[in-house]
């Protein structure tokens, strides 16, 4: 089974990648994107044994920096 989590800055969290891809957008002429926020997606291929709460911890404690990040696991269909 797959699974996606995805890893975002949370509010008010400065995002120096965002503002350089803004930054970038403005340079090929293009001027109606008002902010960037930068993230990451992670995709896992697990077995259906692993549950729920597993994904949270793994999540939780390797794949995001919860001081700074907030997440979200999704279970994609095969």
């Amino acid at each position: 089974m797959k699974v996606r989590v995805f890893v975002s800055l949370k509010n008010g969290v400065l995002d120096p990648q965002g503002r350089a891809i803004h930054h970038a957008i403005e340079g090929l002429g293009i001027h109606g994107v008002k902010d960037v926020r930068a993230g990451k997606m992670l995709e896992l291929e697990v077995d259906d044994t692993v549950t729920d709460d597993q994904l949270d911890t793994m999540a939780r404690q390797l794949l995001a920096n919860m001081v700074i990040e907030n997440y979200r696991i999704e279970r994609v269909a095969a």
